[in-house]
Parts: structure tokens; sequence; C-alpha cells
């Protein structure tokens, strides 16, 4: 039974560092965004302006945008939780979508939040 549990515990781990993404620089997704097209991606940064909106491409009446910038360039992120204040440091999870409109203007080149963490300095 130990052998067991055992080998639970072990492909459970695996499973869980396999499924994390590891962390990218957004120049590298603005410079080849094909590359990360629909591709889940992890990226932490600072937040240098946000808009809470009414997102469409998510059901219900929350959420908003933010521009995450890590200093290497600066990416939109789509959210539908609260959007983060200025100055806020995020890690973020999503996957990369490009032609993102949102209430009649076009953002271009965004990341579409999955899971977000705030960071400590």
């Amino acid at each position: 039974m130990r052998k067991v549990a055992g080998i639970f515990i072990v492909l459970m781990l695996v499973s869980l560092f396999v499924a994390c993404p590891t962390r990218t620089n957004i120049g590298d997704i603005v410079s080849n965004p094909s590359r990360f097209q629909d591709k889940e991606v992890a990226v932490a940064g600072t937040v240098e302006n946000s808009f809470g909106v009414a997102v469409p491409i998510f059901r219900g009446s929350g959420g908003g945008i933010y521009k995450l910038d890590d200093g290497t360039g600066e990416i939109w992120v789509v959210t539908n939780k609260g959007v983060p204040s200025r100055g806020t440091k995020v890690g973020v999870k999503g996957k990369i979508q490009n032609g993102i409109t949102i209430n009649g203007k076009n953002y271009g080149l965004a990341l579409i939040e999955e899971d977000r963490k705030f960071k400590r300095d």
C-alpha cells in the first residue's frame, strides 16, 4: 500500500511540474507573437496602466484590461477579475491572442489571463 501511495505522489508532482509553463519574457512574445499564439505562458512585471471594463470575451460584467511591463517589453492582459492598480507587481499565466478588440478599441496582442499572483518586494 505504501508503494502505491508513493507512486501516486510522484505522479502528482510530475504532472504539477509539467502543467506549469515556464516564465517567458514579454519582449520575446512581442518580437515573435506567432510562436506564442494560443499557447499558455507565464509572465511577471509591473502594471503600467489599467481599465476596468465589461469584457465581451468573458461572460459576466466584471473584468478589464491592464498593461504589464517586465523591462523587456509591454503586453496588455485581459482579465475577468478586477484589474490591479498602477505600480502593482504581478505574475500572470494565460494564453496569447492577437487582435483583441474591447469596446471598439483594438489592443492588438494580449494575454488572456487564467491565473494571477501578486508579487511581494
